[in-house]
This record gives structure tokens, sequence and C-alpha cells, in this order.
């Protein structure tokens, strides 16, 4: 089987996480800003969309090289092998992007990155008609320049690698979905320890664990663009989907809970868990931070509070991060993990982070404050 050049793309700071995850299965790679580069057969493809959870997509290289003219952007993408990408009715709509590189106009290259592949595909495949039949499977190219090299892509995912497809609402600010099991992928946190969420929102991390839990690839339950690509083909997503299925571990246990001052959010929660498969398993109450009690030990808890962006929201913020640092104070064997964009978050919670690490929610730069809870005994 023909082996090919494959990028996850990763959120800034969850690069590592993306090449542990590919690692695992089973494929070598090397990170680079943004990306893991790893080689592998259509399979390949099949199994990353299916069971990265932390990447934001998955992609196809094509080809790679130096072009500081439009001719050279022209000539050498049309030399690609496109006819062993696209059929001969592919519709591949074309993006761009552009740094550093004197080819900066996106569009112009976008359009000549557009003409190139149509030129290839009429020669090869014999075409008389001034146009191209596009009404077939999408292949989407991208044409990425970085200082003058310019990096040709096919997106094998479609929608975006976040959207699980469980989510029948959510709140305000969501969280993305890899970005929740990124921070449930951080912890000390096994599916036989109690998980806790005092912020739990539309319930992303606790069902993001859930999954994790289960072992459930977090692809189970949407469609990929490559599924459609004929040099795949069925056989191969049902082999890849068939071993997904083998793979999950409904049978283990699980003391997940996700808690949230907003009833409307709770119920919205209920909803995604249940869409997700996952209804039963977990357990969502509404409640403040400051009420939480438990008489359980060496859980984990995992928080996406409000940061207090907003000046007049930051009283308010700080005092539940007092709030919270007292009613966590009693939980020795617990360990605590907390994500916000406030820079004070220590001071106010009472206790310096046994470790802390830099992230972004979207745009928004964040630090993971991380509280280790005592170890347990060992068993034996």
């Amino acid at each position: 089987m023909k082996n090919y050049t494959l990028i996850a793309t990763a959120a800034m700071g969850l690069e590592s996480l993306v090449a542990k995850e590919v690692r695992d299965l089973g494929y070598e790679c090397t990170v680079d800003n943004g990306k893991v580069i790893f080689k592998g057969d259509a399979m390949a493809i099949c199994r990353a969309n299916l069971w990265l959870r932390t990447a934001d997509r998955i992609k196809v290289v094509v080809g790679e090289f130096k072009a500081t003219s439009f001719e050279e952007l022209f000539e050498k993408t049309k030399a690609l092998p496109w006819g062993d990408y696209l059929p001969e009715d592919a519709e591949f709509p074309v993006i761009g992007k552009s740094v550093k590189s004197k080819l900066f106009s996106v569009p112009d290259c976008q359009a000549i990155v557009k003409k190139a592949v149509v030129e290839k595909m009429k020669s090869h495949y014999k075409i008389q008609s001034a146009w191209l039949d596009e009404k077939g499977a999408v292949y989407k190219i991208e044409v990425a320049l970085l200082k003058d090299v310019a990096q040709i892509t096919i997106d094998a995912s479609g929608i975006g690698l976040h959207k699980r497809g469980y989510r029948a609402d959510q709140g305000e600010a969501p969280l993305k979905e890899t970005l929740a099991a990124a921070l449930v992928m951080l912890t000390n946190w096994h599916p036989d320890k109690p998980f806790a969420d005092p912020f739990c929102g539309s319930g992303t991390i606790p069902i993001e664990a859930a999954l994790i839990g289960q072992n459930i690839a977090p692809g189970f339950n949407r469609d990929f663009v490559s599924e459609d690509w004929h040099w795949i083909g069925d056989d191969l997503w049902s082999q890849a989907r068939e071993e997904m299925e083998d793979k999950a571990n409904y049978d283990q246990q699980l003391d997940i809970a996700g808690y949230d001052i907003d009833h409307r959010m709770i119920s919205i929660a209920k909803e995604n868990a249940f869409e997700a498969g996952l209804g039963e398993l977990i357990d969502f109450k509404q409640m403040q931070v400051r009420d939480f009690t438990t008489r359980k030990e060496y859980g984990v808890i995992i928080g996406n509070p409000p940061y207090g962006e907003r000046l007049g929201e930051r009283p308010e913020v700080e005092k539940m991060y007092r709030e919270m640092g007292k009613a966590f104070s009693e939980l020795d064997t617990w360990s605590v993990y907390m994500l916000t964009s406030h820079e004070g978050f220590e001071s106010f919670y009472g206790k310096k982070a046994t470790k802390k690490r830099k992230l972004f929610n979207g745009f928004i730069k964040t630090d993971l404050y991380q509280y280790w809870g005592k170890r347990p005994p060992r068993k034996g």
C-alpha cells in the first residue's frame, strides 16, 4: 500500500500531545510549530481522523517546493501527480496562506494553483472542454507559503476534528473539544479514579473524560470528507471503524461528575452527554463551586472557570477563586487543574501551583494551574 506524508495540525502548545497520540497509533513523527508530520498508508488517514483527540485536522501532502515567482508556482504545482489523488469529477476548491514569502498575494497564489491543477487534470484525463465538471467528492487543496517554500496539501478531515458530533447545544464561550481532551490528558487521572468538573458548562470536559475513560474514539459519531475518496474506499473505512469498535471498553466503570451554577447549562450538558451515548455515565448537577464537598479520595478536579476578562467581572471572579480555594483546601488527596487567563489566580486561590503550563484557549493566552494531591498508597 502506498505511503503518504501526513500532517496533523495542532493548536499552539498542544503539539507534544498530538505527537504522543500519533506515536500511540504506531507512527513515527516529527514535531513542528502547529503541526505533527508523519508517514502512513491510506489506513493511517482513517485512523488519525478517528482517533486523534487533540489534533485540529489531518492533511495529505501532495508536494513541497521553492517558489519565488508565479511561473515557478504554476509549473511546479502542475508537475505534481494530481491524477493519483483527484478523480476526473473531483470538486477541488483552493485555499491559501503566505508568510514571509515573495508571493504574498494569497488570492493570486490560489488562482495559479487552481489553474495548474486544472491544466494537469485536463491533460491526465484527456479532457477537451475548457472547464472541469466538479460535481464529485471534495478534495480541498491548500497552498501554504512559508519563507518562499510552497507546501501543497489536501484536507482529509473536512469539518475540524474538534467537531465530535455530540454538541446539541452550547454556552456563550464553549471550550473546544480538542482542548477539553488535552486538559484531561495532561492530568494524572485514570478511569478508576473519581473525576469532577465544577464549571462544566455544556459538559465538554466530562464528556471527553468519559470518551477517554472507555477508550472510545473521538471520531466515532461523525463523518470525514475523505470517506468519499476513491483511493481510500469504503472497505478501509469500514475496517478502521470495526477496529475502533473493538478497542472501546464499554464495561469500564466511571465516576465522572459535572457541576455548574447555571441550571440551563446543566440541561444542555445532559443533552450533549446523551447525544454522545454517555448519558448514563456522567452525573450532572447544578451547584456553586463553594459548595463542593466529597468523601471520596484520590480524585481529579479539572475546571475552566470564568477568567474575568471584562473589568466589571473581575471582583466577582476573584471572590469565586477565593471560595474555590477554601472549598478545595480540605481535599489533600485530590489533584486540581484549573485553566484561566487571570494572572493573579494563585494569590486568590490561596496556594501556589505545583506546576503551570501555557495553553491557548482560542486566542486567549491561559495557564493550566496544576495542584498535585497525595499519591495513593501502593496496592499490596
